[in-house]
């Protein structure tokens, strides 16, 4: 699969204003854990590689478990998962599929039990933003890098 285009060079502006975005958002106050789940959960629907790469690797960095991070994918089914962490993942995915979802109530109301509306509000931003990068990079099918093959033992 070949590269369409530089977004970046072909959009500076666009490109800075997304970038005024996204550090709008990692500064709002939402804890990282739920930043990142946000981020994983809907570039793995949109089938971003880049950014699933990418927010995987954030995920780590930041201290989240190889575990965690793994079954975000298959998060209805994990236990690992708070009901808190829980209500952003189903609100995640309503949002990420609104043209199919709607963005039922139910999700809305699971989401209040354990956020204040200004909290939701930065959710929305974060869910709204991984959306539009993800858009970009499979628009332009950017490619991920390609880290050093695991030796099998």
């Amino acid at each position: 699969m070949k590269t369409r285009f530089d977004f970046a060079t072909v959009a500076p502006e666009a490109t800075k204003a997304m970038i005024a975005l996204e550090m709008h958002c990692k500064n709002s106050g939402l804890p990282m854990r739920l930043f990142h789940l946000i981020k994983l959960r809907a570039s793995i629907i949109n089938g971003c590689s880049y950014c699933v790469d990418m927010h995987a690797k954030e995920s780590r960095a930041d201290g989240l478990s190889e575990q965690w991070i793994n079954l975000v994918s298959a998060w209805h089914e994990s236990t690992v998962f708070t009901d808190e962490e829980r209500a952003v993942l189903a609100f995640t995915d309503s949002l990420t599929l609104v043209a199919q979802t709607r963005a039922p109530d139910a999700d809305y109301e699971e989401l209040r039990r354990y956020f204040s509306e200004a909290d939701i509000a930065k959710i929305i931003m974060v869910i709204g933003a991984i959306n539009v990068w993800n858009r970009i990079a499979v628009g332009t099918r950017k490619k991920h890098p390609v880290d050093a093959p695991a030796k099998a033992a």
